[in-house]
C-alpha cells in the first residue's frame, strides 16, 4: 500500500500520523519547517521553563488522555496546583477574581447589581428564532447584558481567540452557547440540564475540564510523537502541489532545495488555512482553494518574564488574567527557579495587531509596564524572552460557516483528500488533538471502502459526497 501523506507536523498532523501508523497504515508526514509542534514552543533556560504558545491541554475528551497513554507519557504528565484555578479580569485598574460559583457571582465586586439582575433574567429572555447569525457580542448583550460582555466575555474572547467579540460568530466560535439557547431556551437552564448528556458522552465542558502539561512543557508531546513516527517525518519538506490520479494522489515536493514527486493513497492537509489557499490542487473536478485566503489570522506576541518572588507584591496564585497574562509558575511545578516566578503575557491579536510586531525590547518594556501596574512589580525581570507569531489563530468570524461548507464540498468531490486542524475543528490544543484522532479514523474508513469498492468495480475518478462529521468545537491560551 502506498503511504498516506500528511501535510503539516502540528499536533493534528502528528496525532493523525501516529494513529494511522499504529493501525498498520504507512504514512509520510511532511513539514515545511525544521521542527514539529506548530505553535507549541517550550524553552528551558536559566532555570525557567517558558511556554510561548498554549500553556495547558484541556482534557475535554477521552481521546486526549488516551493519546497520552498510547504514546507512553502518563508518567511525565503534570497536573496543575489545585490552588491555581482563580482567573482574574481587570476592573478599577486592578485584577479582580472571576466568580467560580453562584454565591461568588452574587458577592463579587466585578459586576454591578444591575448586571447581576440581568443574568437572573436570562432564563426568561426569548430565544432567537429568525435564523440570523449573530456575533458573540450581539448574543451576549441580548441574553446577559452589555456589562457581562464588557467585563467577562470580552476578556474570554481575547484569551481564547485573540479576537474581536463584535466579529466572532457565536455559532462558529462558541457553538455550545448557541446550542444551549436553541435546545433549552436558556444558557442557565442548558448548563444544568446539559451536564447529564455531557457525562453520558464522556465529554467535559471546557470551563470544567481538567488541565495538564508535562514535566518539561507541552513540547514533550510533539517531540515524543515525532520519535514514535521515526523516518516517516520529513522536515524541511514543502508540498507545492497536490494532484489526484486514477490510483490515488501525487505530491510535488521541495525538500531541502530539491524538487521531487511522491505517490500516496490519500492526503491529510493539517496545516494552516492561509497555506492551504496557496496550495496548487489538481483534481478531476475543478476545485478552488483561494477562498481560504480570506480567513483572518491576527498576529500575537508571547512574552515570558521571570522575577524574584519578593519583588512582586501580588500573590500571583491562580491561572492568571483572562485577557492576557498567565501565572505560569503557579500552574505547574519547576517553571521557575526557587524563590522566583514567571508571568506569560500575550500581546496583539485582532484588536491591537500593531503591538505584536514591536521589536523584542519594546515588547518586553510594554509588558513590564503592565505587570508593574497590575501586580506591583518593583524591579526589572531576571529573565525575559519573546516569540512573535505573525499569523496566530484563525478567526471564526460571522460568515465562517461558508468555509466549513467548502471544506466538506472539497472532500466530497475529491475522495481521499481530508482537511483537518484548527482552521476547521476548533482552535484549542485539545480540539487539534481530537481533530487528529477523528481524521485518522476517517482515513482508515476511506481506505477500507476503497479496497471493498475496487473488488466491485470502484471508480477512483467518481464524484462521491461523503458524510463528514461537522465539528464545532471552540477553545492559543487554554
Amino acid at each position: 500500500m502506498k503511504p498516506v501523506a500528511i501535510i503539516g507536523a502540528g499536533i493534528t498532523g502528528l496525532t493523525a500520523a501516529f494513529y494511522l501508523k499504529r493501525k498498520g497504515i504507512p504514512v509520510t508526514l511532511y513539514e515545511a519547517s525544521g521542527r514539529v509542534g506548530g505553535v507549541i514552543q517550550s524553552l528551558r533556560q536559566e532555570g525557567y521553563l517558558a511556554e510561548f504558545g498554549p500553556n495547558t491541554i484541556l482534557e475535554t475528551s477521552p481521546k486526549i488522555s488516551q493519546l497520552v497513554r498510547d504514546v507512553g507519557l502518563d508518567e511525565r504528565r503534570v497536573d496543575p496546583d489545585p490552588k491555581a484555578e482563580a482567573r482574574y479580569v481587570v476592573r478599577y485598574q486592578r485584577p479582580i477574581p472571576m466568580p467560580g460559583s453562584p454565591l461568588g457571582f452574587f458577592t463579587t465586586k466585578l459586576f454591578t447589581a444591575k448586571a447581576k439582575l440581568a443574568v437572573l433574567r436570562e432564563p426568561f429572555v426569548p430565544a432567537r428564532r429568525d435564523g440570523q447569525e449573530e456575533s458573540i457580542a450581539e448574543f451576549v448583550v441580548r441574553r446577559l447584558g452589555r456589562e457581562f460582555l464588557d467585563q467577562a466575555i470580552d476578556a474570554l474572547v481575547a484569551g481564547v481567540y485573540a479576537g474581536d467579540p463584535y466579529r466572532l460568530s457565536v455559532t462558529q466560535a462558541f457553538p455550545k452557547l448557541a446550542q444551549l439557547e436553541a435546545r433549552y431556551g436558556s444558557l442557565i437552564k442548558g448548563q444544568i440540564l446539559g451536564a447529564r448528556e455531557r457525562k453520558r458522552r464522556g465529554e467535559v465542558a471546557k470551563d470544567r475540564a481538567p488541565k495538564f502539561s508535562f514535566d518539561e512543557g507541552l513540547q514533550v508531546l510533539p517531540d515524543t510523537l515525532r520519535k514514535r513516527l521515526g523516518e516517516a517525518v520529513r522536515l524541511n519538506t514543502a508540498v507545492t502541489r497536490i494532484s489526484q490520479t486514477d490510483t490515488g494522489w501525487t505530491l510535488d515536493l521541495r525538500e531541502r532545495g530539491e524538487e521531487r514527486r511522491a505517490e500516496h493513497s490519500g492526503v491529510i492537509y493539517a496545516g494552516t488555512a492561509f497555506r492551504l489557499a496557496e496550495m496548487k490542487l489538481e483534481t478531476q473536478t475543478p476545485l478552488s482553494l483561494a477562498p481560504f485566503s480570506e480567513i483572518r489570522y491576527p498576529p500575537v506576541a508571547s512574552v515570558v518574564l521571570g522575577f524574584r518572588r519578593e519583588d512582586v507584591r501580588h500573590h500571583c496564585q491562580g491561572f492568571g488574567m483572562l485577557m492576557g497574562t498567565i501565572f505560569s509558575s503557579s500552574l505547574f511545578p519547576n517553571r521557575a527557579p526557587a524563590g522566583h516566578l514567571t508571568l506569560t503575557s500575550y500581546i496583539g491579536g485582532e484588536r491591537y495587531p500593531e503591538l505584536a510586531g514591536l521589536p523584542p525590547d519594546k515588547l518586553v518594556a510594554l509588558t513590564f509596564e503592565d505587570v508593574r501596574v497590575l501586580f506591583g512589580v518593583t524591579v526589572k525581570p531576571t529573565f525575559q524572552h519573546s516569540v512573535f507569531y505573525p499569523k496566530a489563530i484563525p478567526q471564526y468570524n460571522v460568515g465562517y460557516g461558508r468555509y466549513r461548507e467548502l471544506m466538506t464540498e472539497i472532500e466530497g468531490k475529491a475522495p481521499g483528500l481530508f482537511l483537518a486542524g484548527h482552521y476547521r475543528d476548533g482552535v484549542s490544543l485539545s480540539d487539534s488533538i481530537v481533530s487528529g484522532c477523528n481524521v485518522a479514523e476517517r482515513v482508515e474508513n476511506h481506505l477500507r471502502e476503497r479496497r471493498n469498492g475496487s473488488v466491485e468495480g470502484w471508480n477512483p475518478g467518481m464524484i462521491r459526497h461523503d458524510t463528514v462529521p461537522s465539528s464545532r468545537s471552540s477553545g492559543i491560551v487554554p
